[in-house]
């Protein structure tokens, strides 16, 4: 076995950047098509790397609701066996068929698989995975030799990054904490991966649910929230990202935001998609009501103009003659306005703007 592969093996452990490259070289010495590493447990999201020729399947399967229970993941997780056995051997073949990860896998013309399932010391399993091309056939026992012969190496760099994944993603909601940002990191499916204690004071807002997830105490908040992690999951834009929270008993209003975890931004977060910033209003009164409304929803001066005229108590026919503009060009700015805010008629945004900024007036349209 190259010394070369081993090196990049214990590299990759303290580089996770390295890990593709890794499976791509045990890929290429056990005759295999692809090759991926999953963790699981400790509480976490399931997470992992792959090498990138599977990589749309993997985060695909990785994000989805039947990770943990397809049954090739259930088979692997009951037996963890010592070496690398080919799945195959131990599923009936209505299990194969019908199995989710076999069935992207088949997608992009990837069959069989080999896997071992590594238990650390923390409870956690590190799972490798390697699949050969769909009409290449099973693995033979000088390929699993060659995967077995990595196995020991592979547990071992597998413990540091399985630690290290969930160490990166706390230090990095921590690092916010030392901004002053509640912060939250989120898997793909919602599930919470760390918090930050200032968003742990905010419980009363942001609410733990079955399974990891998270929710916000405000109903029409919380649509708008789960509608964003359901985008991000199928890898849409949503209408809304900067989610305002209207005051309750001595809380404060308050706006969530829903920032995907992009490239770069996705590893430092140690493989989270969904970054949620809360972010408390206690209005300044130096602060004009357009800047804190195009700060807060994103709103363009004239929609934030618009809006704080209409939170002051102008009808939207005054708005429109003092602005300057026709009826129907502030019909549209309305329907911008709403389309931001998640609110759907002028006696909900009036609401809304009023709690959120909870500035009572708005200064004059220029």
């Amino acid at each position: 076995m190259s010394d070369d592969i081993i090196d990049q093996i214990y590299e990759a452990a303290f580089v996770p950047e390295m890990w593709p490259d890794v499976l791509e070289s045990a890929t290429r010495v056990s005759g295999s098509a692809s090759g991926a590493l999953f963790m699981f447990g400790n509480g976490m999201p399931v997470r992992g790397h792959c090498n990138e020729r599977i990589r749309g399947v993997f985060e695909k399967f990785v994000g989805s609701d039947t990770c943990e229970v397809a049954p090739s993941v259930k088979r692997m997780m009951e037996q963890r066996p010592a070496s690398f056995i080919q799945v195959d051997d131990v599923m009936t073949p209505a299990e194969i068929a019908d199995d989710p990860a076999r069935i992207l896998l088949r997608s992009v013309n990837i069959g069989v698989n080999a896997c071992s399932a590594i238990t650390l010391p923390s409870g956690e399993v590190v799972m490798f995975t390697f699949n050969r091309w769909l009409g290449d056939g099973g693995y033979d026992a000088a390929m699993l030799e060659r995967l077995n012969a990595l196995r020991p190496h592979l547990a071992r760099a597998g413990l540091v990054a399985a630690r290290r994944q969930q160490e990166r993603a706390q230090a990095a909601v921590s690092a916010l904490n030392a901004l002053g940002l509640p912060a939250a990191v989120l898997s793909a499916g919602g599930r919470v991966m760390a918090t930050n204690p200032l968003l742990d004071r905010m419980q009363e807002m942001l609410l733990p649910l079955a399974f990891g997830g998270m929710a916000i105490a405000d109903v029409a908040a919380d649509r708008l929230f789960q509608e964003a992690v359901a985008a991000t999951r199928a890898a849409h834009e949503p209408l809304v990202r900067s989610i305002p929270v209207r005051p309750s008993g001595g809380r404060p209003a308050a706006v969530v935001h829903v920032l995907p975890l992009r490239r770069a931004a996705h590893d430092i977060f140690a493989g989270a998609d969904i970054l949620v910033l809360a972010t408390e209003i206690r209005p300044d009164a130096s602060v004009p009501a357009t800047r804190l409304l195009s700060a807060l929803f994103d709103l363009s001066p004239s929609e934030a103009r618009l809006a704080a005229a209409l939170a002051a108590g102008r009808t939207l026919r005054n708005i429109a003659a003092e602005m300057n503009i026709s009826f129907a060009s502030a019909r549209t700015y309305l329907g911008r306005v709403f389309q931001k805010t998640g609110t759907h008629q002028q006696s909900e945004l009036v609401a809304l703007l009023k709690s959120a900024s909870g500035i009572p007036g708005a200064e004059p349209a220029p």
